[in-house]
């Protein structure tokens, strides 16, 4: 970056263009690459809650003292590691296919990234993430359907992918706090069911639920991966039928 080019400080402290300080060999080599991988390691195993520059520290024979030098709040620690998961996410290739197939596709990276780093899907929403991986996400989603019929417009292009992440959100976080239900209550959903199921039965004899006595009795109930589909799939047939208008 030249110096015409040189960010406002209120721009250069983001931490994606803050050089790291100089190699110290002792007591260890240590970088923002080492350290996000530890942290990582250690939200995988033991949740987001495990993670603080303290215990991340440890983990890496260095104080937390040591890792200000390299970041500069736990939220930046959380950032890297939401940037390293879209580098994960970038290394399956380029996004290919006519256009519902580019959005399956990003639909599926994300779910595969959340089931891979359980965590990961806490830290979506709300802003958008800006480091260089996701950034380099976010301009190869567009990418893929800029080319398309019918998205030559940069906003149709925008509402089309927001509303596949949208879903996708949604649908992974309902998924995580069936699992958090799971962890908190001891009972899988099997179990759960089973221990509730007299008291539903009592519920729908009294006449009161119709509808729910239908689902009970006529519904599939299929497994998540499959609800996953469904779902974006009426997602994309939304956007279809928008098209062709």
């Amino acid at each position: 970056m030249t110096a015409r080019q040189k960010p406002p400080a209120t721009e250069a402290a983001l931490i994606w263009e803050r050089p790291e300080p100089a190699n110290r060999p002792a007591p260890g080599p240590l970088s923002r690459e080492r350290i996000v991988r530890a942290a990582i390691a250690l939200a995988d195993k033991d949740g987001l809650a495990s993670v603080s520059l303290r215990k991340v520290g440890a983990e890496l024979n260095a104080g937390p003292m040591r890792l200000y030098g390299y970041l500069s709040t736990k939220e930046e620690l959380l950032e890297l590691m939401v940037d390293a998961v879209y580098g994960e996410m970038a290394s399956a290739g380029p996004i290919r296919g006519d256009w519902r197939e580019a959005l399956r596709s990003i639909a599926q990276r994300t779910r595969q990234a959340a089931k891979k780093h359980k965590w990961f899907i806490d830290l979506l929403g709300g802003r958008h993430h800006l480091g260089p991986n996701a950034l380099a996400h976010l301009e190869a989603s567009l990418a893929a359907l800029s080319e398309m019929p019918g998205f030559e417009n940069i906003d149709d292009i925008l509402q089309a992918v927001g509303a596949v992440n949208d879903y996708v959100i949604g649908a992974l976080l309902s998924e995580a706090s069936e699992l958090r239900a799971e962890l908190e209550s001891g009972m899988n959903e099997t179990e759960w069911q089973n221990a509730t199921w007299p008291y539903l039965q009592r519920m729908i004899a009294t006449g009161r639920f119709p509808t729910l006595a239908r689902v009970v009795r006529d519904a599939t109930h299929p497994s998540s991966d499959v609800r996953f589909d469904r779902g974006l799939d009426c997602v994309l047939d939304g956007i279809a039928a928008r098209l062709s208008r």
